[in-house]
């Protein structure tokens, strides 16, 4: 049998963390546990990693990576409703496509603000930090940075509301509604708030003699 690379089986590793902890919660998600969903013993798992933490650590950054790449599948060249509606329908969507992932993120961020202080805010704050990017990039002169930091958290809240209730009842049929009125309010909450901020005077440049 072909020996398999230690890259991949860290990446077997990180899968099947996902999964255990989602099934049996963090304190539930032993490196035994971890190796048997795997399909692998328990001394790979420890010649890949020299502890849970630092298995963790790159699940962490397998979360992170998820997001990252929904956000920058976006297309920046839109418009800002349409940057802001198409990040959030991925999101939604990529909780629906693996409720192991929605359950597994929710945990590892609680779990990290108990054991490591702000480790977990700084995970929610790179997530916050590339969505206000995204949007900035698709936004106009016209619309003022407090209006993007502010479109950024009704995003991330809209997201995360979703994603409690999706893993709360998991009826998939309700969750695909639910997505549509989700980037309704959004829409309806920029609309109102863009109207709402007057546009960013343009500069003049003076006349020469004036």
């Amino acid at each position: 049998m072909a020996r398999i690379p230690a890259a991949q089986r860290r990446q077997d590793f990180i899968r099947a963390a996902v999964e255990v902890i989602a099934s049996h919660g963090i304190d539930g998600a032993t490196t035994r546990r971890i190796a048997e969903q795997a399909e692998a013993n328990l001394a790979m798992l420890h010649y890949c990693y020299d502890s849970k933490e630092d298995l963790f650590a790159d699940v962490f950054e397998y979360v992170t990576g998820k997001y990252r790449e929904v956000i920058e599948d976006s297309d920046p060249h839109t418009t800002l409703s349409e940057t802001g509606q198409a990040i959030l329908r991925g999101v939604m969507q990529c909780y629906v496509d693996s409720p192991s992932f929605t359950a597994t993120t929710f945990e590892l961020v609680n779990w990290a603000r108990r054991q490591h202080g702000d480790r977990g805010i700084a995970v929610y704050d790179q997530a916050l930090e590339s969505l206000r990017k995204a949007l900035q990039e698709s936004a106009d002169n016209s619309v003022a940075p407090p209006v993007i930091d502010e479109m950024a958290y009704v995003l991330a809240t809209l997201a995360d509301g979703f994603g409690v209730n999706w893993l709360t009842y998991g009826d998939a049929s309700v969750a695909r509604e639910q997505m549509d009125v989700n980037c309704a309010v959004l829409d309806a909450w920029l609309s109102s708030r863009t109207a709402a901020v007057p546009a960013k005077p343009t500069r003049r440049k003076r006349a020469a003699g004036v």
